[in-house]
């Protein structure tokens, strides 16, 4: 076969081309790291790769998720541990101020220390994140959450009054899983159970404007059966009025034999006018100590109906005949308000046995309420540090996914070093013979023998 001299430069010229090609490529894959450096060079890989990169982006983008809600979390943690050291705080001086041989001045010393406590968890209430948000506002995140609204009259102190909403902002942070990132201002310090947690129980007076005139007691009370607690409640008991529900207790003392009765001191919703107190029990003899069954039996002409409360209390010390003790179901008593009270009770003057029982009686319900208030942002701390350990636990399998999805990737995309400089280095000696061999091949001529 004749092959023509311009054959034989085009095909030297076409093969060192294609071999300069495959060099810069190899070249080019060196320098990047990279063995795709387009889809062209292996779509079923460039496919995968583009899948991996896509599921890696969202994992990350998990993971700087769940790194910013571990940091509200646990800014949360520690203005909540703040906020349970000057509860702590303030019930050991309500504990102090217990002591009835202390002097008024000594108590209106402590109820300035405590203005000065309720000022600092009012400002921890009021905290923000790292991005300005308040913590404790849920999705208000940009309004005041708690502010000092305005009192009702001259001796009442200015009520705290909740801004916020009920909201959780909730964040992504995995692909079946959203986690709170805030805490809701009015579950930590606003609704919070008086009392016992079904009911409260309160020393009434003996008469319009006048405190109790026996050195009675009423304990917080205790429910023996929830169930018949909450049907009397609602309706197992005919209530004379559907408002402001609540059982009485009145001493009387007939004959000279201290006794009590149980009284309905249930009121029809405003405007209607308050009905009087109706007896719903026989009167029974009564001693120091004693536990007061909340069992009621509709007195005549009524036909006799019985009904069990399941719940009872206890009144230690001696009331006298006109005393009473009002018990009503429990309501919500934010934190603010029960750290008010203690500081306008600690600002009372003891002048008169009288009143010291009924100081004690309202201190150690400041006492209970307090001790609810403690509990309950436990309860907030105990929730929050469940999510930040379900965080971590998250954190952890997703770093472990994020190394399994670099390995993936690095296998279908990264260059093997060893093999491209073996390859780099067979084509560059190719190329570098083809130049040869053009150049001899490219001098041959006959021209040269005539």
């Amino acid at each position: 076969m004749r092959i023509s001299t311009s054959q034989i430069y085009d095909s030297g010229m076409r093969h060192m081309g294609r071999t300069q090609t495959q060099l810069a490529r190899l070249q080019q894959q060196l320098s990047t790291g990279r063995r795709l450096l387009s889809p062209s060079d292996d779509p079923t890989a460039a496919s995968q790769a583009l899948v991996m990169t896509q599921t890696k982006d969202v994992g990350e983008q998990y993971m700087q998720n769940q790194g910013d809600v571990k940091d509200e979390l646990s800014l949360i943690e520690s203005h909540l541990t703040a906020f349970t050291d000057l509860l702590q705080s303030v019930r050991s001086r309500i504990v102090q101020a217990g002591n009835t041989t202390l002097l008024d001045s000594d108590r209106e010393a402590i109820a300035a220390t405590m203005d000065s406590g309720f000022d600092e968890m009012l400002s921890i209430a009021n905290s923000r994140s790292a991005v300005g948000d308040f913590l404790f506002a849920g999705y208000q995140g940009e309004t005041t959450p708690f502010v000092r609204g305005t009192a009702t009259s001259p001796q009442m102190p200015v009520p705290v009054v909740y801004h916020g909403d009920d909201g959780e902002r909730l964040v992504q942070v995995a692909a079946s899983q959203q986690v709170a990132s805030n805490v809701a201002g009015s579950d930590v310090f606003m609704n919070i159970r008086e009392g016992n947690g079904s009911f409260s129980t309160t020393a009434t007076g003996n008469g319009a404007g006048v405190l109790n005139q026996g050195s009675g007691v009423i304990d917080n009370g205790s429910v023996l059966d929830l169930q018949k607690w909450q049907t009397a409640l609602e309706n197992g008991f005919p209530w004379q009025g559907s408002s402001n529900r609540a059982l009485q207790i009145q001493f009387s003392a007939p004959g000279g034999v201290k006794s009590y009765q149980l009284f309905d001191v249930s009121t029809p919703p405003p405007p209607a006018v308050a009905l009087p107190p109706v007896a719903v029990s026989s009167v029974m003899p009564f001693s120091a100590g004693q536990s007061i069954s909340l069992v009621t039996t509709t007195q005549p002409p009524a036909a006799a109906v019985s009904t069990d409360f399941g719940a009872q209390v206890t009144i230690t010390g001696l009331p006298v005949a006109g005393d009473t003790f009002t018990i009503r179901p429990s309501a919500n008593k934010s934190v603010f308000e029960t750290v008010q009270d203690a500081i306008s009770l600690l600002r009372t003057p003891l002048t008169t046995s009288t009143i010291r029982t009924d100081f004690t009686a309202r201190l150690q319900d400041v006492l209970t309420n307090l001790d609810n208030a403690l509990v309950n942002v436990e309860r907030v701390q105990a929730s929050v540090g469940s999510r930040l350990q379900a965080l971590d636990s998250l954190d952890n399998s997703a770093s472990s996914l994020d190394v399994l999805y670099q390995g993936a990737l690095s296998d279908l995309q990264d260059l093997d070093y060893a093999q491209a400089i073996s390859d780099f280095t067979k084509q560059q000696i190719s190329l570098e013979a083809a130049q040869k061999s053009y150049v001899q091949i490219s001098g041959l001529s006959l021209f040269k023998y005539i």
